[in-house]
C-alpha cells in the first residue's frame, strides 16, 4: 500500500508526533508499504508534489514542534471553484491517483476536514486526524495541540500576574480563538483569571467596567482578564464579522481587547493594559499529555487505513480513540455552551463572563 500524509491549516504542537506515530505503524505492520510526506497542506496536493519519507526523516521528531511537512491554508470555498478548467478539488483528485496512493492521512481542523469530506466523496480513500488549539472540532472530547496552547497561555498569564500585582494594574489578555473560547476558557480558569470573555457569551462593557470596579472597591489590587480574540460585544452580535471589522478598523481598533483596555481604563481610572499572545501558543515542544494522545491518534489513524476503514476521522471520546465519519462532523464546530458544566463551575467561585 502507499500511503499519503499532509498537514494542513494552522500549526500546532503534536503534528510531528502524529506524522510519526502513522510512520512507525505503517513501518512495523504493513508490509511493502510506502510512505509520502506531501508539502505545503492541501496547496501540495494540488500541485502534486510529494517526498518519500524515510525511517530517518520521521524517527526523531516526537518532541518537534510546529510539522516537518509544512503547512498553508486553503480556502474551502475555493476548493470547487473552476479554475483554468479545473477546480482546486478536481486537480487534487487527479494528483491522488497519479501519485498511486491507498490512503491520505489528513492533519489538520475544521477546514481541512470539510475539504477531506469532498475528496473522501470523490472517491479517495481518506482518514482525517483532529488538530488545532481551538479544540473546536465536532465529535471529539479533545483535539491534539490544545494542552500544549493551555499550558503556554495559562503560564503567560501567570508571569503577566506578576506584572499586575506590582503595578497595580488591569490587564488584558488576548487569546487565540475566533470562534470557540477553549483555550481562553480553560486557560482562564487553570491561571486564577477573574474574568473570561469568550465569543460563545456576548459581554457588554459596561458590566466589565462594573465588575473591575467592584472588585477594586472590595480591596482587589489588580485585575486579570482572559480574551478570547474572537470575543463580541453584546452590541456586535447583530453584525456579521466583516460588519464587525469594519465598524472596529473605523474606530481606529484592531482588536476588541484593545477597545476594552482603552474603555476601561477611562471608566475606572485604573491603569489598564492588554497583552496579545498570538503565535506564542502554537510553537513550541509539545506536552506530555500531547505526546500520548498524538501518538494514540496517529497509531489508531494507520489502524483504520490498514483495514481499509476509510471517509473517517479519529476522535477521543472519554478514554476511547474512537473515529466518526467525516460526512457527520464535517463543517459542524464544537463551541463552548454558556450554560455548561465549566461555565457554571467559573461562575461558581466568582469568575466573571461580562454579563
Amino acid at each position: 500500500m502507499k500511503f499519503g500524509i499532509l498537514t494542513s491549516g494552522g500549526d500546532c504542537s503534536g503534528l510531528n508526533a502524529v506524522i510519526r506515530a502513522i510512520c512507525l505503524y505503517i513501518e512495523q505492520n504493513v508490509k511493502n508499504a510506502e510512505i509520502v510526506g506531501i508539502p505545503d497542506g492541501y496547496g501540495g496536493l494540488i500541485r502534486g508534489e510529494s517526498f518519500p519519507l524515510k525511517q530517518e526523516d520521521f524517527s526523531d521528531i516526537l518532541d518537534r514542534g510546529g510539522t516537518i511537512l509544512r503547512t498553508s491554508r486553503q480556502p474551502f470555498k475555493m476548493m470547487t471553484v473552476a479554475e483554468n478548467g479545473s477546480s482546486r478539488l478536481q486537480r487534487m483528485c487527479e494528483n491522488y491517483r497519479r501519485m498511486g496512493l491507498d490512503c491520505l492521512f489528513t492533519l489538520g481542523g475544521a477546514g481541512t476536514h470539510k475539504t477531506a469530506a469532498l475528496l473522501s466523496m470523490e472517491g479517495c480513500n481518506v482518514v482525517g486526524l483532529p488538530k488545532t488549539i481551538d479544540n473546536d472540532i465536532y465529535g471529539t472530547d479533545v483535539t491534539f495541540g490544545f494542552q500544549t496552547a493551555v499550558e503556554v497561555a495559562t503560564e503567560a498569564i501567570d508571569r503577566i500576574r506578576t506584572t499586575a500585582a506590582s503595578h497595580g494594574r488591569t490587564m488584558l489578555i488576548e487569546i487565540m480563538g475566533n470562534k470557540a473560547g477553549w483555550l481562553t476558557l480553560h486557560a482562564g480558569i487553570a491561571a486564577g483569571a477573574d474574568m473570561i470573555l469568550i465569543p460563545e457569551i456576548p459581554f457588554s462593557v459596561d458590566r466589565v467596567c462594573d465588575f473591575v470596579a467592584a472588585q477594586r472597591g472590595a480591596g482587589k489590587a489588580y485585575t486579570i482578564i482572559a480574551v478570547a480574540e474572537g470575543a463580541v460585544l453584546a452590541s456586535e452580535v447583530k453584525f456579521k464579522k466583516s460588519e464587525r471589522v469594519f465598524v472596529r478598523t473605523e474606530r481606529g481598533e484592531s482588536t476588541v481587547t484593545q477597545h476594552l483596555a482603552e474603555v476601561l481604563q477611562e471608566r475606572t481610572g485604573y491603569e489598564t493594559r492588554s497583552s496579545v499572545l498570538g503565535y506564542l501558543q502554537r510553537g513550541g515542544t509539545p506536552c506530555a499529555f500531547d505526546r500520548l494522545l498524538s501518538s494514540r491518534l496517529g497509531g489508531y489513524a494507520a489502524q483504520l487505513a490498514a483495514s481499509g476503514k476509510f471517509g473517517v476521522t479519529a476522535a477521543v471520546a472519554g478514554n476511547r480513540i474512537t473515529f466518526n465519519a467525516l460526512t457527520e462532523i464535517a463543517g459542524k464546530y464544537k463551541l463552548v455552551a454558556p450554560d455548561g458544566d465549566i461555565v457554571r463551575f467559573a461562575k461558581s467561585i466568582g469568575i466573571g463572563f461580562g454579563v
